[in-house]
């Protein structure tokens, strides 16, 4: 294979630089670069981060399926008739617009016998495949839409009578409208009752087109051709009107966008490249040349990339275009990712439409190559250019020189463009870069909406839906975007297939293989106070100091409302501390744990604890600090007193920090009435002694009081398979040496409630002689992890040891070993640890609930053992 230069196949002017490598070396070499840039894009890569998450349960959301039906992909919102329609598996839809739980009416269209029969034959799933996908709804007048279907591998359409809402009859052939395949990518767009489509015109796919359908001319298509496009997957298409004022007296144009594999150079593998193409509304085809072809096709590429850190996203998977007044007002916005899918990013990248206009009619064109064996397939064309230019609109001056339509075009302009399609000049994102950036996240479609503020600008809300039935809204300040919340719309996780939204019910649409879901565009009620409210930065809402809620903008601007897009709380009105008679009393046992719950619902904010007026660390091994709160373990007499929980996030807009009181508590213990002591009964007193290796009590600071030791009668043996001892006869404790055991719960028997995604808890207990100590392995090395220990004398002779291993995540199987080790002999159990990808739903989001449910474990089963202590009196 021949040297290659990535720079010129994916970015334009150098923004992408790989070493030139040798022809020997190529593959490995590209490979291992691009290797090595995923892995650095990957950990030092921008992300952002919702500043709120929403449940479904958390938000009022409306939702319409039907038993049997599925695939709820095609949309189309209808403000005139306040319907939504639906094109579904099998039947078309018209549901309620501002309530979409309410159907107004339905069509079923399903596949004939025959038709079923023969794509059965062509090796087509008859319960999937041969069924009739509703592909494409477009409006056609005030009282029809035209409908299509993949309709068992061989599309038709028809048109749907909206008085009576049935089909019409009129069956006409589907091929170039809809595509065969419902799981192929495809675009359509009605532009005044004419049908424009990106889809495949065989039944192997392998026949790409973009076409024209208007009834009262023939169909006009793209060239059969590898120039023209090249395994194109399409995603969008919509008509700009170039306005009845434009002084040149151009026509309108439609606009495509898709990703298809790259013709210009040559690759290890199949790079793909995102594309906008062109065509004009009044093309009729050549008349010798290209005939029933599209004259005024041209493409260039799209660059969406981030330059500090060279690197592309080359897969564009949604466009929207926001129109403005004028068509230089308006503005291009698509999600991207790489084709290279594990480094996890994806982007929103915003294109000026006057860019793409210069690009296209000033853009230098391309040529293939004629040196053999380079690695470029296309290169510039420096030759003369035709006039008129190819690819070009009817405009004034080619009517001045008797050019009304393109059938008048000189054939040497058409062959030109027919060997020519293709533009060298790539159309630049707004700032050379993405507008926003996110990790993790895969994005599926894209909605904008401009939105006033009451600072008197007009701001872009973005709308991104993602694989896994996520909202994300995001809004543009001074340049840069603050995502403002998530919402999870769907049940499953599964993605989202297409994002509608209507500014008159300031709703969205989202539809998916399993329903519907309608969403309110905003969700000002959720933010309780003015701080919270005002550092949402949302333009849609504001805080209202009359009746002190977080009200929508667009219903309430007869009132003074409080709003800044800085995030500026400084402006909201000051509010009264919160007394120490308002903090909530806990009582809680010495020794048992307490949890003081403190829920924010910014992910941006950080939560600062304070103990008596100290900030509370993680360095404390007593303390844990999570998302849901703050948890004590084994609660000692100097752990009583004032705890408060405070929010204090970040503006970065404002360059202010903002800090409130969550949460206060006051936390005191309830001590036993001591006993007498009697004769006969062993006095449990705090061990002061510690091995090497140890963390006991004394260790970290702090004093414990120990629980009621357990009878050695009661102790169940340990099920391990290099236990050293299986006796439960009872024995005194004093009159022998102490064995060394591990004692229920053993390492196995907690490997269900390990999650290899963040971090998991491991416990071991141990019951021994003085000098008893537990060691932990992974794979037969030492652990260096934070691990927490504290040892209890039962008698004179005796411990119980408890170790706590706080682990993660778990990246490889690991088997990990707990070993209790004395002089009187040792105990191990064992246990191994498999990564397994499963239901993201089941594991928990937070590690302080495992925290949590393995310490009530914990605290049952030592009451157990005070029990059965106090009932053998200790013997």
């Amino acid at each position: 294979m021949n040297q290659y230069s990535l720079a010129d196949a994916m970015t334009d002017k150098g923004n992408f630089t790989v070493p030139k490598l040798s022809e020997s070396n190529m593959g490995f070499g590209v490979l291992g670069v691009f290797l090595g840039l995923l892995l650095e894009v990957s950990t030092h890569g921008p992300h952002a981060v919702p500043r709120a998450s929403w449940r479904r349960q958390d938000v009022d959301l409306m939702e319409f399926s039907e038993p049997g039906i599925f695939n709820y992909s095609t949309l189309l919102l209808s403000e005139e008739r306040d319907a939504l329609y639906v094109g579904a598996r099998e039947a078309v839809f018209e549901l309620n617009k501002k309530n979409v739980t309410i159907k107004n009416n339905k069509v079923q269209w399903t596949v004939e016998e025959t038709p079923m029969l023969m794509c059965t034959l062509k090796g087509k799933s008859k319960e999937k495949d041969c069924l009739n996908y509703i592909r494409v709804l477009q409006v056609v007048d005030d009282d029809r839409l035209y409908v299509c279907g993949t309709h068992a591998f061989q599309p038709q359409c028809d048109y749907l009578n909206l008085d009576d809402f049935s089909l019409a009859g009129q069956r006409e052939d589907g091929r170039g409208k809809c595509s065969f395949d419902p799981s192929q990518s495809f675009t359509t767009v009605m532009v005044d009752g004419e049908l424009y489509s990106g889809t495949a015109y065989n039944f192997l796919g392998s026949e790409p087109i973009i076409s024209r359908y208007s009834p009262s001319q023939s169909l006009l298509r793209t060239e059969y051709s590898t120039s023209w496009l090249n395994e194109p997957s399409f995603v969008f298409a919509d008509v700009i009107r170039e306005g009845r004022n434009r002084a040149d007296g151009e026509d309108d144009k439609i606009y495509y966008f898709f990703t298809e594999v790259s013709v210009e150079y040559e690759f290890f593998g199949k790079l793909l490249i995102p594309r906008v193409a062109r065509v004009c509304k009044g093309d009729l085809g050549g008349q010798r040349t290209l005939q029933k072809k599209w004259t005024s096709f041209l493409k260039a590429k799209l660059v969406c990339s981030m330059p500090e850190l060279n690197f592309v996203f080359n897969v564009v998977h949604d466009v929207f275009i926001l129109k403005g007044a004028d068509w230089r007002d308006t503005v291009i916005y698509g999600v991207f990712t790489s084709q290279w899918g594990n480094v996890g990013l994806s982007a929103v990248c915003a294109y000026n439409m006057t860019a793409v206009e210069d690009v296209f009619s000033k853009g230098k064109y391309m040529q293939k190559a004629t040196v053999e064996q380079s690695h470029t397939k296309w290169v510039r064309y420096n030759g003369i250019t035709p006039s008129p230019r190819p690819g070009a609109c009817i405009n004034n001056l080619m009517r001045q020189q008797n050019i009304s339509s393109s059938l008048h075009l000189p054939d040497k302009t058409l062959q030109f463009v027919k060997d020519h399609p293709l533009l060298e000049d790539p159309v630049l994102p707004i700032g050379n870069r993405p507008r926003l950036i996110t990790k993790d996240v895969n994005y599926t479609q894209i909605v904008v909406e401009r939105v006033a503020a009451l600072d008197g600008n007009i701001y872009d809300v973005i709308f991104t839906g993602t694989d896994k039935g996520v909202l994300h809204k995001s809004v543009l300040f001074e340049g840069e975007v603050h995502i403002v919340e998530e919402i999870q719309l769907l049940k499953n996780s599964e993605p989202i297939k297409n994002l509608l939204l209507s500014p008159k019910t300031q709703s969205l649409y989202a539809g998916s293989d399993s329903g519907v879901v309608q969403s309110p565009t905003y969700f000002c009620d959720k933010y309780l106070t003015c701080t919270d409210c005002v550092l949402a930065r949302d333009p849609y809402c504001a805080w209202d100091p009359h009746t002190d809620v977080c009200v929508n903008t667009v219903n309430h601007r007869e009132r003074r409302l409080i709003q800044s897009l800085k995030g500026d709380a400084s402006i909201c009105p000051s509010v009264a501390p919160l007394s120490l008679q308002d903090y909530q009393r806990v009582v809680v046992k010495p020794g048992s744990s307490a949890e003081l719950p403190c829920l924010v619902q910014s992910n941006m904010a950080h939560l600062l604890w304070k103990a008596n007026s100290s900030v509370l660390t993680e360095a404390s091994r007593f303390h844990l600090i999570g998302e849901n709160g703050l948890l004590i373990y084994s609660v000692a007499p100097e752990d009583q007193g004032h705890y408060e929980c405070w929010s204090v996030e970040w503006a970065p807009a404002a360059g202010k920090n903002f800090s409130r009181l969550l949460a206060g508590y006051i936390l005191t213990l309830d001590l036993p009435v001591r006993r007498p002591q009697q004769t006969g009964h062993v006095t449990t007193t705090l061990g002061s002694q510690e091995t090497p290796g140890t963390h006991n009590a004394a260790a970290s600071g702090r004093s414990s009081p120990p629980p009621p030791p357990p009878p050695s009668s009661s102790l169940p043996s340990s099920s391990s398979s290099s236990s050293t001892s299986s006796s439960t006869k009872p024995h005194s404790v004093e009159a022998r040496e102490a064995e060394v055991r591990l004692l229920p719960p053993l390492l196995k028997d907690q490997a269900w409630g390990v999650h290899a995604q963040e971090a998991f808890l491991l416990f071991c207990l141990a019951l021994g002689p003085s000098d008893v100590r537990i060691h932990w392995l992974i794979n037969g090395h030492s652990l260096d992890t934070p691990i927490m220990e504290y040892r209890r004398p039962l008698g004179q002779r005796e411990v119980l040891v408890s170790s706590w291993l706080r682990e993660g995540p778990l990246i490889r199987d690991a088997r990990y070993h707990c070993i209790a080790e004395a002089s009187t002999g040792n105990d191990m159990s064992e246990v191994d640890l498999h990564l397994t990808i499963g239901d993201e739903e089941i594991i928990p989001s937070r590690d302080l609930s495992q925290w949590r449910g393995a310490l009530t474990e914990h605290e049952q089963l030592l009451k157990r053992w005070e029990e059965a202590w106090e009932s053998c009196d200790g013997h």
